[in-house]
């Protein structure tokens, strides 16, 4: 962890507060939000489950919508981190990563929004696709697998969350594996009301509208 102390102290590149703007800035955008309205469809979060991210976007019955929004919400967590690390001559993967972390919590903690925002899934993978693109196939082969299987998109998500640090640290990327940790258990965090559903069967499946 010795690369992100370095970071911090500024001498290699614009400083932390600099890093951590850009990322919150980006991260924070509302894609679901300004999608659907931009559609004619109203709030997004007065409808389903009342979150901005794709699966409730999705429940509109919009899949164009819905896939807009997920690689919108995925891409402003990789432009963090690429954005960033082209301000830096050394030490650029530290400040990829503090500005990826600072992008999934705008995600999360929106100011725009006060601070209630998406639970982060598609801008988490956005910056694991920046940071590391075998990670990134590992999370989309359990998403992908668990989600055809179990057909519930929060239990896909969490599997494949949980998976990453580890796969992380197995490809030798220490660092970025305890970052991951903290962000995956952010997700973890976000999808708590998720996990009580699919513990009392009450979790609505992928493409379920009237939730």
């Amino acid at each position: 962890m010795d690369h992100l102390l370095l970071v911090t102290s500024g001498v290699s590149g614009p400083s932390p507060f600099f890093v951590l703007a850009v990322g919150y800035f980006l991260g924070s955008i509302p894609f679901g939000l300004i999608f659907t309205r931009a559609a004619g469809l109203g709030d997004i979060r007065a409808i389903g489950s009342g979150n901005i991210g794709a699966t409730n976007v999705l429940r509109t019955g919009r899949k164009g919508l819905a896939a807009a929004t997920l690689l919108a919400d995925a891409a402003k967590g990789a432009a963090a981190v690429l954005i960033v690390q082209c301000f830096y001559d050394v030490q650029g993967g530290a400040a990829g990563m503090m500005a990826g972390l600072a992008a999934f919590i705008g995600h999360l903690y929106p100011v725009w929004l006060r601070f209630k925002g998406g639970k982060g899934v598609a801008t988490y993978l956005g910056v694991l696709a920046a940071i590391s693109l075998k990670a990134f196939a590992v999370f989309a082969l359990i998403w992908l697998a668990a989600a055809f299987l179990l057909r519930y998109s929060s239990a896909a998500a969490l599997a494949a969350a949980a998976a990453i640090p580890l796969t992380l640290i197995m490809l030798d990327k220490h660092a970025e594996g305890l970052f991951f940790t903290m962000m995956s258990a952010f997700i973890f965090w976000k999808h708590r009301a998720n996990i009580a559903r699919l513990w009392r069967g009450e979790e609505p499946k992928i493409g379920a509208r009237n939730i």
